[in-house]
């Protein structure tokens, strides 16, 4: 069977997909990740229809860092009989000024990329990491690159510039937004399960431990609460959000901190984590009846209202909202309290079906539909590849 690789690399995990092409149609064939790399490497994959195909736990030493984990997914990967692989697709973050499609990997792309880095340290590193050894492995098989930044490119030069001098622009500083894949997939989505919705106006919330809103009209970006970096807008598990730069300033200058400091502390200690003093899990925190959870809780849904209160500004007032991602897409009680701040828009939950997860939790009277969509970055991954590896070259 002809079939796509699709792979999507972290830090401390690795998410990987096999898609068996069929023409036009993709059929998902393997989910699979290895987490707790580092730590607990555990490795667990199932069949495209749920079916258990391996479960297997590791010694921290033995899968230490991301390669090794590579290497373990490919050790496994090989195992598997039957599929003949044509090419593999990439989720890599930032795309820079540079790339707003998909895109073969050839050297010089990945060079371009790597140039990225500092823009998307927690991301990119870690995004290109399988592509070269892969490339080591066998050059011959394509490889693609789909940008989180992509889906938001395109927006009127006004709402992605910063006011600093037009030479920085000009250099690629502006604002380009994140989880592009996601709200690609869930754009799509709308216009199956409420095409007229999907025409309209809509904000779609991506709540996990990292975490934007993206204002939809027509199913195109409109705007987005990142900007130049995945720092910025809502507060995420360890990013702090929406920041003052005057206190990075503060930082360096008057706390002496260095730059790699101060981009630790953005990175891994700020956000839920940092302002609980717990955890970045939001889980553990609405566990938890510990007073700073509540207030990382508290500050999380106040700036989501904020947030959301912007995006209706930038489209004229809102249709839908949309939730999507772990947090959004699993944790009813932060979604019966985002709703809460959203009561001025004319939005109104159905309790019953919040907790059910129901996909419309909107009562019928809500002027605004609320739905719960799941995401699917990896098929969008999928689908940009096949599509690529089969347009005629120029």
């Amino acid at each position: 069977m002809e079939a796509l690789l699709v792979v999507n690399a972290g830090s401390s995990s690795l998410k990987f997909q096999v898609f068996g092409i069929a023409g036009a149609d993709l059929k998902r064939e393997v989910r699979g990740q290895i987490g707790g790399i580092g730590n607990r490497p555990h490795l667990l994959a199932k069949a495209g229809d749920g079916a258990p195909l391996i479960d297997r736990s590791y010694a921290a030493d033995a899968v230490r860092d991301l390669p090794a984990a590579i290497a373990a997914a490919r050790e496994w990967l090989r195992t598997l009989d039957g599929f003949e692989l044509h090419a593999i697709g990439h989720r890599v973050v930032h795309g820079g000024p540079d790339y707003a499609q998909p895109v073969l990997i050839d050297a010089t792309v990945l060079d371009r990329l790597a140039s990225y880095q500092d823009l998307a340290p927690l991301h990119q590193p870690n995004n290109l990491a399988p592509i070269r050894l892969a490339m080591e492995i066998n050059a011959d098989v394509p490889q693609v690159a789909c940008f989180d930044t992509a889906f938001h490119r395109g927006h009127a030069k006004h709402t992605d510039c910063y006011a600093l001098p037009r030479a920085f622009y000009d250099q690629g500083v502006r604002r380009y937004g994140f989880h592009g894949l996601s709200y690609e997939y869930v754009a799509e989505r709308l216009r199956d399960v409420a095409p007229q919705v999907a025409r309209g106006r809509v904000i779609v919330a991506h709540l996990g431990s990292g975490a934007s809103m993206c204002a939809l009209r027509d199913g195109l970006s409109i705007e987005s609460t990142m900007g130049f970096t995945a720092l910025d807008g809502l507060p995420m598990g360890t990013r702090p959000g929406q920041l003052d730069p005057g206190v990075v300033l503060y930082l360096i200058i008057q706390k002496g901190m260095s730059a790699e400091a101060v981009s630790d502390l953005l990175y891994h200690d700020a956000g839920l984590k940092g302002l609980s003093g717990l955890s970045n899990d939001m889980r553990d925190l609405l566990a938890s009846d510990d007073p700073h959870a509540a207030l990382a809780i508290d500050h999380f849904v106040y700036r989501c209202g904020l947030n959301a209160g912007m995006l209706a500004a930038a489209l004229g007032g809102i249709d839908a909202f949309v939730f999507t991602a772990g947090v959004g897409e699993n944790s009813a009680p932060i979604r019966a309290r985002i709703v809460e701040g959203l009561a001025w828009l004319g939005a109104e939950l159905d309790p019953a079906a919040n907790e059910a997860g129901a996909m419309l939790i909107s009562t019928p009277k809500s002027r605004v539909a609320l739905h719960v969509l799941p995401t699917d970055e990896e098929l969008m991954i999928a689908r940009h590849t096949l599509a690529l590896i089969r347009t005629p070259a120029d």
